[in-house]
């Protein structure tokens, strides 16, 4: 017997349609005690997977919504139990009634990510498919969305299941040569072998190289925007971004501190750095800014170097190129077009790659902008779910290749059944973590807690 759980499914502002959602073995008896068919029909006599009209009824049995009710059986639903869905006006008032009315016939208040759980626990779907769940809520750009969907429809998961049996199958050959050790492995069944591990290993370095790709995709392009003070840095920032998140002023060592947002652009998501001013002097606060801007520098993938138009080079925009070279991609925007130009751009465009002309206060030169930082960036062909997104993913898919890597040397050079074997039981435990089958209970509480209360 399961415990029926229930949660408000969706958000906590008021909307067009608010989802009450329920599962678990008493979810008839709970939709009986809060839910008044139109048709008379108690719950277990409505038709599965049929919206039904009806009354929303509070503890007291007074009415507070006309609702649509449907009913999921087991075990063809999302978490693999008797589940229900109740579609209310979206008012955050209703939904809150309709919760305690569940809560009183018997319901539980579902846990973060307790729906997901379940499906997961069940044999629903597996921990990759449980975790782009989450992936696809908290997508930002189209391509996350449809790595995660992808994922969430098994592409993922049917590549680890392919290597996972595959080493499978081969460890099972080798536990008969372990058990029967007077049987000798044949040529053509080495060899095999041998093949196996090769594509398990190719399949394996296809998905750790992916990782790089996966985690910009889903955190952002580290993005720096470098610059002296006053060259528009915070401007940029601004018209990036679409409305005022950073303070500006003709005052020079406005931004004090590094300011970070997310934000697409060029179809890119990236994670934009405002930084403090690069200059010497200033006060303690100011050089502390400065300090941080140095520091974060370092750590970006990409460095937009904004530069006055409308002033020449001086020793302080020498010293932000200086830190904009040392990042891995650099784009230089020459702002303020709006002004008479000063700044010879002609000699920039003979020192750097990526030189253009914009205007963060009208906006001039920006759409060149983000198609330079696509440029950058390209998406590359559509992946369709391969791309791992999380650390952990990633740390299991490592370990996978390492032991594959290491069980093929050893079969390479005739080393006997058991080196062999213990390598291909390291990869497979590793291959479990990764989707699930086998996992820690600490991991799969961590796992899911990422997740929010109703999904």
């Amino acid at each position: 017997m399961s415990e029926t759980i229930a949660a408000i499914a969706t958000g906590q502002q008021p909307c067009a349609i608010g989802i009450l959602r329920l599962s678990g073995d008493g979810v008839c008896a709970a939709l009986d005690a809060v839910f008044r068919a139109g048709n008379g029909k108690p719950a277990a006599q409505q038709s599965p997977r049929a919206m039904v009209l009806g009354d929303l009824l509070d503890e007291t049995g007074q009415v507070i919504d006309n609702v649509l009710c449907v009913r999921f059986p087991a075990p063809h639903s999302y978490t693999g139990e008797d589940c229900a869905e109740l579609h209310c006006h979206g008012s955050p008032i209703v939904l809150d009634a309709g919760l305690r009315a569940l809560l009183a016939a018997g319901c539980r208040q579902a846990g973060a990510g307790e729906f997901t759980k379940r499906a997961f626990l069940n044999g629903r779907m597996d921990l990759i498919q449980a975790e782009s769940v989450v992936d696809l809520i908290d997508a930002e750009t189209a391509e996350q969305a449809h790595n995660a969907v992808c994922q969430l429809d098994g592409a993922l998961s049917r590549t680890v299941a392919r290597i996972y049996d595959g080493l499978m199958d081969m460890a099972a050959r080798f536990y008969a040569v372990v058990d029967y050790p007077d049987e000798d492995i044949e040529d053509v069944q080495r060899e095999q072998m041998l093949d196996t591990l090769r594509t398990a290993q190719n399949d394996l370095e296809t998905l750790v190289a992916g990782f790089s790709r996966g985690r910009l995709m889903k955190l952002g392009v580290p993005t720096v925007l470098l610059g002296k003070p006053n060259a528009g840095k915070s401007s940029l920032l601004n018209a990036l971004l679409g409305y005022d998140r950073a303070i500006v002023t003709d005052i020079a060592g406005t931004t004090r501190d590094t300011v970070e947002e997310k934000v697409s652009v060029g179809g890119v998501l990236l994670r934009l750095i405002d930084t403090a001013g690069i200059r010497s002097g200033g006060d303690a606060v100011e050089a502390l800014g400065v300090e941080r801007s140095r520091e974060a520098a370092k750590r970006a993938s990409l460095a937009v170097l904004v530069l006055d138009g409308s002033r020449s080079l001086t020793a302080e925009d020498e010293e932000a190129i200086s830190l904009a070279e040392a990042a891995p991609h650099l784009i230089v925007a020459v702002n303020k077009s709006d002004l008479p130009r000063r700044l010879d751009v002609g000699a920039l465009a003979d020192r750097f790659d990526n030189v253009l002309s914009v205007s963060a206060a009208t906006g001039e030169g920006l759409d060149a902008l983000a198609e330079a930082i696509a440029a950058q960036f390209p998406a590359g062909e559509t992946v369709g779910g391969a791309l791992l997104t999380n650390a952990r993913q990633a740390d299991a898919a490592n370990r996978a290749l390492s032991a594959v890597a290491e069980a093929r040397s050893a079969l390479r050079i005739g080393m006997t059944a058991d080196v062999v074997l213990t390598d291909c039981e390291a990869a497979l435990e590793a291959l479990g973590e990764l989707n699930g089958k086998r996992v820690r209970d600490d991991l799969v509480e961590t796992i899911f807690s990422r997740f929010c209360v109703g999904k």
